[in-house]
């Protein structure tokens, strides 16, 4: 085990360069997605009603710390790129990391399709459907446009391209972007919560009615743990941290809770619209 872990920390010449403040974005920014302004009203408060999405939110936060925690554990113990794969190769072997790494896969790319189709569905709404030229075929109800796949393409494209050209553009992307979503959905949850009273919203009610409070509450804390789908990427680059991986606990923790918060804002702004 001794000469597994020496391995394990071995950086392959990679130059460390991901600050704190860039972990914590690459962090939060993976596990909030278009999901969080859609599934939070159509599933979330359509089972539990506001109250119960909000504490079964925070019972999927406790189980989330804890599996934080072993990612800190085991990030310490084999500080090398990989992430879990990295952990379950020295530990169990290669076939079993080849599973995992595979199942891994499946849940990140089964994700993708969802964000990258948010690209036009934000500019419908945002840009008045500027990109609606060119229609291909309808699908559940959805109309498909060739401008609107072309610009999905074409952001996906610019995005590899700046992580592919520098490491520092990226990180410093991240941080700007993040920052300006947590903070934009923050004060669009306050300028809310103050016009509430004012424009006589009610949170009522607060439990879906009919139904078993405990039940909904512990329903959504067992598929909260999708809404932190990603926060754990930041284990696959952690031989280029620029800081102690002792304090990658602490990154991680402020991350899921601002996650929790930010889920939490936007539930109770859809109550409120």
């Amino acid at each position: 085990m001794e000469r597994q872990t020496s391995t394990a920390g071995k950086s392959n010449g990679l130059r460390p360069y991901l600050s704190p403040l860039a972990v914590w974005a690459l962090s939060v920014g993976s596990a909030i997605g278009w999901g969080s302004l859609v599934v939070t009203s159509r599933t979330y408060l359509s089972q539990a009603g506001p109250l119960g999405s909000i504490l079964g939110l925070l019972l999927g936060l406790v189980m989330m710390l804890m599996v934080a925690h072993h990612y800190h554990f085991l990030a310490n113990r084999y500080p090398g790129t990989g992430g879990m794969y990295n952990y379950v190769k020295y530990i169990f072997g290669y076939d079993r990391a080849f599973l995992v790494a595979w199942f891994l896969f499946l849940v990140y790319i089964a994700i993708f399709w969802a964000n990258a189709t948010s690209i036009p569905l934000f500019a419908r709404y945002f840009l008045h459907g500027v990109f609606r030229v060119g229609y291909l075929y309808t699908i559940f109800g959805y109309e498909v446009y060739l401008g609107e796949a072309l610009i999905t393409l074409a952001v996906i494209a610019l995005v590899s391209l700046l992580c592919m050209k520098s490491k520092a553009a990226t990180a410093r992307s991240m941080e700007l972007l993040v920052l300006l979503f947590t903070v934009g959905i923050t004060v669009c949850f306050a300028a809310t919560m103050l016009g509430r009273k004012r424009a006589g919203v009610s949170m009522e009610p607060a439990f879906v009615p009919d139904h078993s409070a405990f039940r909904q509450v512990i329903r959504i804390a067992f598929i909260s743990p999708w809404a932190f789908i990603g926060f754990e990427s930041v284990s696959h680059s952690a031989a280029e941290y620029r800081f102690k991986h002792s304090n990658m606990f602490r990154v991680l923790v402020i991350s899921l809770i601002v996650i929790t918060a930010l889920y939490i804002f936007v539930i109770l702004m859809s109550v409120s619209a």
